[in-house]
């Protein structure tokens, strides 16, 4: 079936890897924490391990099975910390949202993807005490630590913009995000079920998990509607739909390599551009977007959004001696070791390194976080460097993908660049993203084998 046939046929909810169509939303039974011999149920008592790592994602995960792969631990040396029930593959609900994934394929739960010879605190931080080497849970236990690694994520908000919550939740609005498990599937029902009138997709100004995925499903719904007979680049009057990008930023990607060619293709595929316009509510069909500089808002209608809330550092963080003025963890750029407490360390999303927030950068930054790491707890000098890897692969439509990747200063640092240039989209690229990808994480990175362009190790 063609994909022209899947976008004018929106009720239809089978599952194909190849191309864009709807999702019905699914939900599942939940399961008791007191069935998870992982998560002991502590009280106002005191433990202790040499390492205590807070946050179960990405960097969490698989810095805690990097340590074990180094030998240098016997069970519950290391401890995990995370309230969280499920372990998502977060880059895929792009993948969702075009229709490409079925979103519970990308997840597992928790406490399976935790080492036996981990211990997992399936609680919440409540405060850390770096000076006294500890740290409290939600139910009050205290945990002392040798190391500690702080990597628990960034916090995605809702809130943050008037209306959104709201919006997002009425399943007849027009509005979706692909920023969260609940609601990347709407997405792709949205997108499907779109005929006609004005899209925007929005970037917010401040921090951004993935900042190109924005943009990624933006070129994927205007690929499907152009398919589709929907939207017509080189007729823009007369084209049934029309698309908008409000972006906090002043370009379209921070790198200017890729934002040169990003932009390119925005002028030839019609797109406006409002730059510097950052989302801050939404009022039924209008969107109010305040301009730089104290510009003023502005309003702007819609028969479809795609909205990216704003996000930042836990407020258990922020609000820690830990953190820089930001509220990320404050860790040198090239160590990951903190600046001022000398047995805390941090990587991914939580800490203020000044590189893009991505599954690609984990990979980079564990290995060298691991390195460091051991080498304190021998009384030796951390001698790994990080160079600010980060990669994002930017789907621009269906079976093409930018492989954007680049270092400290937005200085591209390819992969592949001695043989192709990486700012033309191409179809192997878009396998990696899609295929590779997706299944390279679960088989090897969270389990510590697996460090990006550095391919596989221990």
């Amino acid at each position: 079936m063609s994909i022209l046939s899947r976008f004018s046929a929106p009720k239809t909810r089978h599952i194909l890897t190849t191309r864009p169509i709807v999702f019905a939303s699914t939900s599942q039974p939940t399961r008791s924490f007191a069935s998870v011999i992982n998560a002991p149920q502590v009280s106002s008592s005191s433990h202790s391990h040499k390492v205590v790592i807070v946050g179960g994602g990405s960097a969490g995960i698989t810095i805690s099975n990097q340590l074990l792969r180094s030998g240098r631990f016997t069970s519950k040396d290391i401890a995990l910390i995370d309230p969280a029930e499920w372990h998502h593959y977060q880059p895929g609900w792009t993948l969702v949202g075009g229709g490409l994934k079925d979103k519970d394929s990308l997840k597992k739960r928790l406490d399976d993807m935790v080492d036996a010879k981990v211990q997992f605190y399936n609680d919440q931080v409540q405060s850390f005490s770096p000076d006294q080497h500890t740290l409290s849970l939600r139910n009050g236990a205290q945990i002392s630590y040798d190391q500690l690694v702080v990597c628990p994520g960034i916090k995605v908000d809702f809130t943050s913009i008037r209306g959104l919550q709201d919006a997002i939740a009425d399943r007849h609005a027009p509005v979706s995000s692909i920023y969260s498990y609940d609601t990347c599937d709407k997405t792709a029902r949205n997108l499907a079920d779109f005929r006609k009138g004005k899209a925007l997709f929005t970037h917010p100004t401040g921090p951004v998990k993935c900042a190109g995925a924005p943009q990624k499903i933006m070129w994927l719904a205007l690929d499907g509607w152009k398919r589709a007979g929907l939207y017509k680049p080189d007729y823009p009057s007369t084209s049934p739909v029309h698309i908008s990008f409000a972006t906090g930023m002043p370009v379209m990607f921070g790198v200017p390599k890729y934002s040169q060619k990003l932009d390119e293709l925005r002028a030839q595929r019609a797109v406006e551009g409002l730059f510097q316009h950052d989302l801050v509510a939404i009022e039924g069909n209008t969107a109010i977007l305040a301009q730089a500089d104290g510009k003023g808002e502005v309003k702007r209608h819609f028969e479809l959004l795609h909205a990216v809330p704003k996000m930042g550092p836990h407020p258990f963080v922020k609000t820690s001696a830990l953190a820089n003025e930001a509220g990320f963890v404050d860790v040198d750029e090239g160590t990951l070791r903190h600046k001022r407490y000398s047995n805390v360390w941090s990587c991914g999303d939580a800490s203020g390194l000044p590189t893009s927030k991505t599954a690609a950068a984990i990979t980079a930054q564990a290995p060298v976080l691991v390195s460091n790491l051991l080498s304190v707890m021998q009384d030796q000098t951390p001698s790994e460097i990080y160079n600010g890897y980060t990669s994002c692969p930017l789907l621009t439509e269906y079976g093409k993908v930018m492989l954007a990747e680049f270092a400290y200063g937005g200085k591209p640092y390819e992969t592949f660049g001695r043989f192709v240039d990486q700012a033309t989209p191409r179809r192997a690229f878009y396998h990696m993203k899609k295929d590779f990808f997706p299944w390279v994480y679960y088989a090897s990175m969270v389990k510590g084998t697996w460090a990006g362009p550095k391919g596989w190790k221990w």
